[in-house]
């Protein structure tokens, strides 16, 4: 865990300084002011400036910039965008636009944004904190898209789309050093073997120590052990018929990752177990200071292991000038084995292995109609997936006591569940005048679930409490959404825009159910957005402002609570981890990105997010007046912001040097849906828990970029220079044993990236 030196935290903090006043790599810095950034954000081709809608994009160049090497890279990049790792897991992100989102990595909830390779949707939040290189561009469209795209988009789309082989070779060669170990290796390479035939692939392997040390053991946590790969093939048989072919593979080997516990522990047996440094339960104070130490329970493995493929064929036939026919057809398969220390103790309170094995397939055919006045796209979607998963949770300590119950707790969970999805979708675009466009949209969805599960517990110190749980459930949702939008060209460089939108999410049920009542299948949650926005730019294309406001009315969203309860057959205490459609959340905010090319070698530019999320509904029994309406909804700071800047140093022969630097801000949100206590003496029951919030901070990043020329370039990049503690996550399991456990960002890192292209 050695940090990369002195020296070189010293030459990227001069180069931060004299990169801007208040500057920040930003995504637009890197890109010229008569450049255009062609999106397929309506799956048609166009210019990012004549979409009506919320839409952040970011190509190869502006991703290395911004340091984006993985699918949380955005995060500050788009407004009211929350793109973190999951918590207790390397292999899963969450991700919140607008306030709207699904942080719980648990195999039975459905994501609430739609995650896309490729056009490819991705089932699951686990896999998708992926490699981000070798591609094309990022797109990011806030608010809901299920008039164009497959399933699951309530709050929005995040679409990574790959660079396909094409008939001019290209190449690419990178290496990463840097603190704590830190070595990454990526290679891509494509190009022609015919007129009509191309291929490309790239690989990627990552290391690096973890940033959490185990100071009795010497164990790291939180590191990263991953490799993997991608073929590409491109065949136009015909001018007008072409075909695209995929297939990636990824493997991750990585240790546990560790939070911290917020509060002290209890069992049920009313032993303190665990005393949180310096307070006392129920109203622990968090640490001042995270040591990024931390100390899992002995014996519980060090692993989180997880592979993740798939394969696709994209088709695509012009019959016409104005009509074409597009197939997308994926199978994908998500394996992963992870053993979690939920408490973040040496206590076995909630320790568990979750071990998934889930396949999905999809198809989905498109018609496409572009003519002068008139633009349709119309769709058919199917998805079959099924996920299967075995899981143990051991908790001697949280029961050792309570009626004589000593070691030898095990709980196992086996379930399968079965999706089949269906939908038929449209989405027209019609220019009423050459100025005047209207657009209207409509998605009928049909989701068929069907959930087995049984759960076993198992007392070595006293079979007589030994119990099982079992049900079998199915249920069909469908849902009707409609969108239309007007958008007006008030002049060349002005367009204003006006949008509704409805978007569903299908109901599910409850994957931690323990007993009767809470097998009980949670509804659909539902959005009404209304937007209205301006895309403009000014001083021939130097200056670019892009504004919006919006409301969203949200129904019935699904709400994992936690809560304790007597099971009837053992008469002991049980976690209850109840999913109920909790009511309505009502969204409304506003939204800036603007560059500035102030010089040809000097970018200024900002993405300010505005956020004001609170629960019109939040019925629970457990708190005063049977309502927890005053909570604040996770995950929704009132405020997001970046400012930054770019400048490019000309040295002559010897080439140009980049100077880049980044200011993100974030103002305080809670990070879970329980975030006051719900028990207890003198606390009350409205108490915010200090240990599921973050307060207001910054992050400050800076990079130093040398290009020789086109192909050589070396970079010296800095992540949160002023090394800031900040939390990104937390799991609230207070049910169990009173756990809270928050998940922290990554410290200060140093970075040498080598860069070679063709």
């Amino acid at each position: 865990m050695k940090r990369f030196g002195e020296t070189a935290r010293n030459a990227l903090l001069l180069a931060s300084v004299c990169a801007a006043p208040f500057a920040l790599c930003a995504p637009a810095a890197a890109q010229e002011a008569d450049d255009e950034i062609i999106v397929t954000a309506r799956r048609t081709a166009e210019s990012l400036q004549d979409v009506p809608g919320s839409v952040s994009a970011f190509n190869e160049q502006q991703l290395e910039r911004i340091g984006a090497t993985d699918a949380t890279g955005l995060q500050g990049s788009v407004p009211n965008l929350n793109v973190v790792q999951g918590r207790g897991s390397s292999n899963a992100t969450n991700i919140y636009i607008r306030g709207v989102g699904q942080p719980d990595a648990l195999q039975t909830f459905d994501p609430a944004v739609g995650f896309y390779v490729d056009g490819v949707y991705y089932s699951r939040i686990r896999g998708t904190m992926m490699e981000v290189f070798d591609i094309e561009r990022v797109e990011v469209l806030r608010g809901p898209q299920g008039t164009l795209y497959g399933k699951n988009t309530i709050g929005g789309a995040y679409s990574i789309i790959t660079r396909s082989p094409g008939q001019e070779p290209r190449g690419m060669a990178q290496v990463t050093i840097g603190d704590y170990g830190q070595l990454e290796t990526r290679l891509a390479a494509s190009g022609p073997l015919t007129d009509t035939f191309a291929i490309g692939g790239a690989v990627f392997g990552a290391t690096r120590d973890g940033y959490v040390e185990n100071p009795v053991t010497g164990e790291d946590y939180n590191d990263r052990n991953a490799w993997g790969g991608r073929f590409q093939a491109a065949w136009e048989p015909t001018s007008n018929l072409s075909f695209d072919f995929a297939v990636d593979y990824s493997e991750e080997d990585n240790a546990l990752t560790m939070g911290q516990p917020t509060t002290s522990l209890v069992n049920f047996g009313g032993i303190t177990y665990f005393n949180l440094p310096g307070s006392s339960f129920p109203t622990a104070a968090e640490p001042e200071e995270f040591d990024f130490t931390a100390q899992a329970t002995p014996g519980l493995p060090n692993s989180s292991v997880m592979d993740h493929g798939g394969v696709s064929l994209r088709a695509s036939w012009e019959l016409n000038d104005n009509w074409t026919i597009n197939s997308i057809t994926a199978a994908r398969e998500l394996n992963y084995t992870d053993y979690i220390d939920i408490d973040a103790t040496p206590i076995e309170f909630g320790d568990v292995l979750v071990d998934v094995n889930q396949d999905q397939f999809s198809q989905e055919l498109q018609a496409i109609y572009e003519s002068d006045r008139l633009t349709l796209v119309s769709g058919l979607f199917y998805l079959r997936e099924n996920v299967g998963s075995h899981q143990e949770a051991y908790a001697d300590d949280l029961v050792t006591g309570f009626f004589g119950l000593g070691p030898g707790f095990l709980r196992t969970i086996d379930d399968d569940l079965e999706t089949t999805s269906t939908a038929i979708y449209a989405n027209l675009s019609y220019a009423l005048t050459d100025r005047l466009n209207l657009g209207l949209g409509v998605r009928y969805s049909e989701e068929e679930k069907t959930y087995d599960r049984t759960t076993s517990t198992f007392y070595a110190s006293n079979p007589f409490f030994n119990a099982t749980f079992a049900f079998l459930r199915n249920e069909t949702w469908d849902n009707t959404t409609p969108m239309v939008s007007l958008d007006y060209e008030f002049a060349d460089n002005i367009m204003l825009y006006a949008r509704y939108a409805e978007g569903f999410k299908s109901g599910g049920f409850n994957g931690r159910a323990n007993g009767d009542g809470e097998d009980a299948p949670y509804e659909p949650e539902t959005v009404s957005s209304f937007e209205v926005g301006a895309r403009t730019d000014w001083m021939d294309g130097r200056l670019l402002v892009n504004a919006t406001a919006f409301y969203n009315d949200y129904t019935d969203f699904q709400a994992r609570i936690s809560g304790t309860v007597i099971d009837p057959d053992t008469m002991l205490p049980s976690p209850e981890l109840t999913v109920i459609n909790a009511g309505q959340l009502e969204i409304s905010g506003a939204e800036l990105e603007a560059r500035f090319r102030v010089t040809d070698n000097f970018t200024l530019d900002t993405q300010i997010g505005y956020l004001d999320a609170s629960y019109g509904e939040f019925d629970d029994a457990r708190f005063p007046g049977g309502s927890r309406t005053f909570q604040t909804p996770a995950f929704s700071p009132e405020w997001t912001a970046r400012f930054g800047g770019l400048y490019t140093l000309n040295l002559g022969e010897l080439g140009d040097l980049d100077l880049a630097a980044s200011a993100r801000f974030r103002s305080r949100m809670a990070l879970a849906i329980d975030n006051t206590f719900v028990v207890g003496g003198t606390v009350g029951t409205t108490t915010e828990v200090p240990g599921l919030w973050q307060d207001d901070y910054w992050l400050y990043d800076a990079s130093a970029t040398w290009r020789a020329n086109d192909v050589f370039s070396i970079a010296l990049v800095g992540r949160n220079l002023s090394d800031e503690v900040y939390k990104t996550d937390a799991q609230e399991f207070s049910s169990v044993g009173e756990i809270r456990t928050a998940y922290y960002g990554a410290p200060r890192t140093v970075s040498l990236v080598f860069t070679a292209r063709y």
